[in-house]
């Protein structure tokens, strides 16, 4: 009669809340079978569950045998087909689950019945997941979205929110904008690691219901846990091997044998950690990995002020401050525990010691959420700053370099503490989390608004402070107790300044710029290639030797097809390295500068004109006075002449690509190109003389722009990823579209290495025409000596 007693408790809460109690369930009755055929798996899914959860309250037998019973036939109608046929094996597990919750029922086994009712939920997710996943990889897209819907999402904190990467890459997919393959790892990313962090969250919480005695909720749990991980048995197997993952699934076996029977259940819940321990189902990006650890540092450090402002003559003084250090050390635990893996790989020793001072920390927390204060502050000091010392010589040393987004996300949860606090009254602790949180602004991403986005500083500054544009700051709200809604509307106008910094933090650059950019650099290259084709075909316009031109145009179009190829395997050859992100811009807008200096100094010098030329002109003669293999020797010289001008110009769009797109700079270098065609049109076609020499002058100066302005972008980039230091120039207020346009902000470095770029290519001119004089005047001189 155990499952009697308790339905009757739970159908009353169910009946008073609402008249009807169980309509949600309406569309599982066989009157509406012909409707529900066409609802969506999700919405038949959660009216299943709905159902089975009807029936473990129902107090009458029969009367949730029945439910069970519609459930079971709006599985076996709407969802059934498409199940069975992807993925047999949950399939075959629901149909077993929905037999043993009918027994159950029949024995009044509420722990044998919740037990079977997870196992059909977990079971319905685990079918979900390969319909969605096997739609994906065979781009049916409407299929994925019709199925994508019967998921769970990860608990909703203030330092996790619930992840949209695998919608977003579905309709990533669908517009084109994203390959099959990176779709499913975006897709696997999102699903498996929401549906780890619910098993780990299932594991510790049949802990406290078996502590408190829940019979039904810890069987519950158990199964939970069990077909979480069965979601994620594939990555297991992949990684531990099959042997391991056998040993894995008998252990939450006897986890859930054991949470059914009412036994110990420390032994198989340890021996699962200890199995877990390491592994990740979907390892996160190396830039999540720089975050996550960018927050647990953060808030490690946070932990022990809060703790300390709370407890006062060894009693707790201030119950909100041991709840923010609370909150704190729950990041830094969630933090940790995701990046607990790699640090193992690096050294097990420290990352266990790591976790034991945890441990002790969340320990002394706890206690001292309950008024019993167990651990001094200073001692709780002393091992936080000891565990921020371990994990510092565990952590890869790009996880170390100060990371923006980490410091917003400590902000977020500073003044989400400061709104807590005002809806407590708490005015005195709201106005120190206001504090604290411009002061981790002040001391992290500020320096790089001042220099970055010097229009976003004076807004943030004001709605921190004392208002801005005739509103209310969060200073000035709380100095005169505002009320809660008026505080939460002045933080959302400062949520949306900061969100506006973090964007322009990532520096993105102007698209028009970009276009131009690009335009230039192919006009440039085009102009040369151009000059260089009519100074080796005039000779060959008499009709004697025209037919020369022909295999001279044929290595020509053979040198653009080469030269597009080029493009695409750059690319694709980047696009391998895509996850190292502004470090790979970085690295290729390097090359593209030293390239560009180089190619800019030798036009200045006539190495182009002197050496280049010449050559071409002296191989020209020689093929053209050879009886054999003319035709392949110009086309030959066709090809090179143009192809070396194509190769340069692929390389410098690589790094234009990784700031703007391909579609951006495809564009400008579109116009460009179509310039190019009307110059050569122009001469060969239609015999008219341009100024071409003056053409590439002015194109060089433009150059020396493009040069400029990526000097400056390149700097941007290497101060983003800690390549180079960051001086802000407060006192040189620049607008924010200096950088976009230009690639200028007002820092020490970046203005610095792009006055000296600037002043190579004005000095290399000088110069060159310096020693052009020279030698022009030294046959004068050297006649006068004599």
């Amino acid at each position: 009669m155990q499952f009697r007693s308790v339905a009757r408790t739970f159908a009353c809460i169910v009946r008073a809340s609402a008249a009807g109690g169980l309509a949600i369930v309406f569309a599982l009755s066989g009157a509406s079978a012909q409707a529900t055929q066409s609802r969506p798996p999700a919405d038949v899914a959660e009216d299943i569950r709905s159902a089975l959860v009807a029936a473990q309250v129902e107090p009458d037998r029969e009367a949730a045998a029945a439910r069970v019973q519609e459930a079971r036939t709006a599985y076996l109608r709407n969802l059934v087909p498409v199940v069975a046929a992807h993925a047999p094996a949950p399939d075959a597990f629901i149909m077993r689950c929905f037999d043993g919750a009918i027994e159950a029922l029949s024995s009044d086994h509420l722990a044998r019945y919740a037990q079977a009712r997870a196992g059909i939920w977990t079971a319905l997710l685990q079918a979900g997941y390969h319909i969605t996943l096997d739609a994906v990889s065979k781009g049916d897209i409407e299929t994925a979205r019709l199925w994508l819907p019967l998921r769970e999402f990860r608990r909703s904190t203030r330092f996790a929110r619930p992840g949209a990467e695998a919608t977003l890459a579905l309709e990533s997919l669908a517009r084109g904008a994203m390959s099959t393959e990176s779709a499913i790892q975006a897709f696997k990313a999102d699903l498996l690691d929401t549906y780890q962090a619910r098993m780990s969250a299932a594991l510790n919480d049949v802990a406290n219901a078996h502590a408190r005695g829940f019979a039904a909720r810890q069987a519950e749990l158990a199964a939970l846990a069990a077909g979480y991980f069965d979601i994620l048995a594939p990555a297991y197997r992949g990684q531990r091997g099959a042997a391991a993952l056998a040993e894995a699934q008998a252990a939450f076996e006897a986890l859930n044998q054991a949470a059914l029977e009412g036994r110990e259940i420390a032994p198989a819940t340890q021996r699962i950690q200890a199995m877990l321990r390491g592994f990740r189902a979907a390892p996160l990006a190396p830039a999540e990995q720089v975050r996550r650890a960018g927050q647990m540092m953060r808030y490690l450090k946070l932990v022990p002020i809060e703790y300390g402002r709370g407890i006062r003559n060894g009693e707790v003084a201030v119950d909100l401050e041991i709840r923010e250090a609370a909150t704190f050390y729950e990041g830094a635990l969630a933090a940790f525990n995701d990046l607990r893996d790699v640090l193992e790989t690096r050294d097990p020793t420290r990352t266990e010691h790591a976790s034991t001072l945890l441990e002790r920390i969340g320990g002394a927390i706890a206690s001292a959420s309950v008024h019993r204060v167990t651990v001094a502050p200073d001692a709780l000091r002393a091992d936080s700053s000891r565990l921020v010392e371990l994990l510092g010589e565990v952590m890869p040393p790009e996880w170390l370099k100060q990371d923006a987004a980490a410091d917003f996300d400590v902000v977020a949860t500073a003044l989400d503490q400061m709104e807590q606090a005002v809806k407590q009254g708490e005015y005195v602790l709201a106005e120190a989390a206001r504090v604290e949180a411009y002061a981790i602004l002040e001391s992290g991403p500020e320096a790089r608004i001042a220099a970055f986005a010097p229009h976003l500083k004076t807004p943030i500054e004001g709605l921190f402070w004392f208002g801005y544009e005739g509103g209310e700051g969060l200073a000035a709200l709380l100095q005169r107790k505002a009320s809660p809604a008026e505080v939460r509307t002045a933080r959302r106008q400062l949520d949306a300044r900061l969100r506006q910094a973090q964007e322009a933090l990532r520096g993105n650059n102007s698209p028009t710029a970009i276009a131009l950019n690009s335009g230039i650099i192919v006009l440039r290259e085009g102009l040369e290639a151009v000059l260089i084709l009519a100074a080796l075909m005039a000779s060959f316009r008499t009709a004697a030797n025209r037919h020369l031109r022909r295999p001279m145009w044929a290595g020509t179009a053979l040198a653009v097809i080469a030269s597009v190829a080029t493009w695409l395997i750059l690319r694709s050859t980047l696009s391998l390295f895509a996850s190292f992100g502004e470090k790979l811009e970085a690295v290729v807008s390097l090359v593209a500068i030293g390239v560009l200096l180089l190619i800019t100094n030798w036009f200045f010098h006539d190495v182009y004109w002197t050496g280049w030329m010449a050559n071409f002109h002296k191989q020209k003669q020689h093929i053209v006075k050879g009886s054999t293999q003319q035709f392949a020797g110009l086309l030959l010289l066709g090809f090179a002449s143009v192809y070396r001008e194509g190769f340069e110009t692929a390389l410098f769009l690589q790094a234009l690509t990784l700031e703007g797109g391909s579609a951006v700079v495809l564009a400008g270098a579109g116009v460009g190109l179509l310039c190019v065609a009307l110059i050569g049109l122009a001469i060969f076609a239609l015999q008219v003389r341009l100024p071409v020499m003056k053409m590439l002058i002015i194109t060089g100066v433009m150059i020396g722009f493009v040069l400029v302005v990526m000097v400056g972008n390149t700097v941007h980039i290497m101060q983003m990823v800690g390549w180079l230091p960051l001086t802000p120039i407060r006192w040189l207020p620049l607008p924010y579209w200096f950088g976009i346009w230009f690639g200028t902000y007002a820092t020490v470095e970046g203005l610095t290495l792009q006055a000296a770029a600037a002043v190579f290519v004005i000095g290399s001119f000088f110069l060159a025409r310096h020693l052009q004089m020279r030698r022009a005047f030294a046959p004068a001189r050297s006649a006068s000596a004599s």
